[in-house]
């Protein structure tokens, strides 16, 4: 996987990222994989709880450093990212896939065998391309992160011992394939790919990956559809990418999926079996 250079691994000799420009409180490093040590870190998190407004502070610090905030959860059935069979050594770049072409694989794998797939919603129908720049938009969409991510990390969160954690990532929609994440792994083997369909997301919906578990993603979503149309266009798109979230949820068909979770939501949440 091409990647930036890491700055993680001065973190072992400098803690609080002091070299960096950083001022970390304690934390720890998290090289473990499923085939066992990798040859650097490939993710920090924080030991104690955070503070709000904490995402904000580490998101802009961190960001000339090359690295990217992502709430994890250290309680839930499968422990922490140590236990999470991590498995960098199969993922590929995010950037070397086409979003289009995974969808549509995907699609035509689980899809009724009558159902053509779609295409992709387009920004005219859906978003208005809040992406990964400097502009307002962009801007937008991170604060919108900070605010969602201040509610995960606070006590009474839905996540079981929240943490905050650091990667070295281009962009939020690569922090999956940054630390080789497992969680779909019956689905998909190369977390890149969907990782490509994150980055199409991140353009078009201004989503930034919000938080991971052991096999739940949960993203923030600046522009979300704003009418039922929309929303399904965006519905067929989730369905391809993760057939779990319809096949095995309470709303089990594109439509009652589009009124119900993605319709002006604000948050898209990803679980695979």
């Amino acid at each position: 996987m091409a990647t930036l250079p890491n700055p993680l691994p001065h973190l072992a000799a400098n803690p609080t990222g002091s070299t960096l420009g950083l001022s970390l409180p304690s934390g720890r490093l998290i090289d473990a994989t499923d085939d066992g040590p990798w040859h650097e870190p490939l993710l920090w998190h924080a030991d104690a709880p955070s503070a709000p407004g904490d995402w904000t502070t580490h998101h802009d610090a961190c960001r000339p450093a090359g690295l990217v905030p992502v709430v994890i959860e250290l309680g839930g059935g499968q422990g922490g990212p140590e236990e999470w069979e991590l498995m960098p050594a199969d993922t590929s770049y995010p950037g070397d896939h086409d979003p289009e072409e995974v969808l549509t694989g995907f699609w035509e794998e689980y899809a009724a065998q009558d159902e053509t797939w779609p295409g992709l919603a387009t920004v005219g129908d859906t978003g208005t391309g809040t992406g990964t720049g400097t502009g307002t938009e962009a801007e937008q969409a991170d604060a919108l992160a900070a605010q969602l991510a201040d509610t995960l990390l606070a006590p009474g969160s839905s996540l079981k011992e929240p943490r905050l954690a650091l990667v070295p990532a281009r962009r939020s929609a690569d922090i999956p394939a940054a630390i080789g994440w497992s969680g779909p792994a019956n689905y998909e083997s190369d977390t890149a790919r969907l990782c490509a369909v994150l980055r199409s997301w991140e353009d078009r919906f201004g989503i930034r990956v919000l938080a991971l578990t052991f096999n739940q993603l949960v993203l923030s979503v600046a522009a979300p559809p704003t009418t039922v149309a929309e929303a399904e266009a965006v519905a067929a798109e989730h369905f391809a990418f993760c057939p779990d979230n319809i096949t095995q949820g309470t709303h089990n068909t594109l439509r009652a999926y589009a009124e119900h979770e993605l319709l002006a939501r604000r948050t898209w949440s990803f679980w695979w079996d």
